[in-house]
């Protein structure tokens, strides 16, 4: 027996909040693609500076690079092959799994963190957290908090 469920159509509430996230996350990662554009960075680049930055020895290996940062591995070869280039990071062979590969941070990778994070940071809070009272940040982290749980526990579920 064929069981139908009918389609639960957003609200006009539903619709404007829905609508209102895409914008903000659209306009916003666009805005901060833009700023960090002077650099010769993009945001994956500054995502996979930062995941770098802040694992242990500046090293990942590049599967978990991949998890950290969602994007397939060959997607992320190509990314580091052109941060590579650019003298941002550099890959090593792990001595534990000769199949497996880190993507390690570079002196010059680390001094443009350095040098880029504090104009990232400010962008941040120019377009992002200093239009928002202290109040709706806790309020929107208490909202998105959920969400984030649950598409993190969907990660390669269909």
């Amino acid at each position: 027996m064929e069981t139908e469920t009918a389609t639960r159509w957003l609200t006009d509430d539903e619709q404007c909040a829905w609508r209102t996230h895409l914008d903000v996350s659209r306009l916003l990662m666009h805005q901060l693609e833009k700023d960090l554009q002077p650099f010769g960075l993009t945001n994956n680049d500054y995502e996979i500076l930062v995941n770098l930055s802040e694992s242990a020895d500046r090293r990942m290996r590049m599967s978990d690079l991949a998890t950290a940062t969602l994007q397939s591995k060959s997607r992320l070869s190509h990314q580091i092959t052109r941060m590579e280039n650019a003298g941002l990071v550099r890959r090593e062979n792990c001595e534990s799994d000769r199949r497996g590969l880190y993507a390690v941070l570079t002196e010059q990778g680390t001094q443009t963190m350095e040098k880029v994070a504090p104009h990232h940071v400010a962008s941040v809070r120019k377009h992002f957290i200093d239009l928002l009272t202290s109040d709706a940040l806790a309020d929107l982290r208490d909202s998105l908090s959920p969400v984030a749980e649950h598409l993190r526990g969907h990660r390669g579920k269909p």
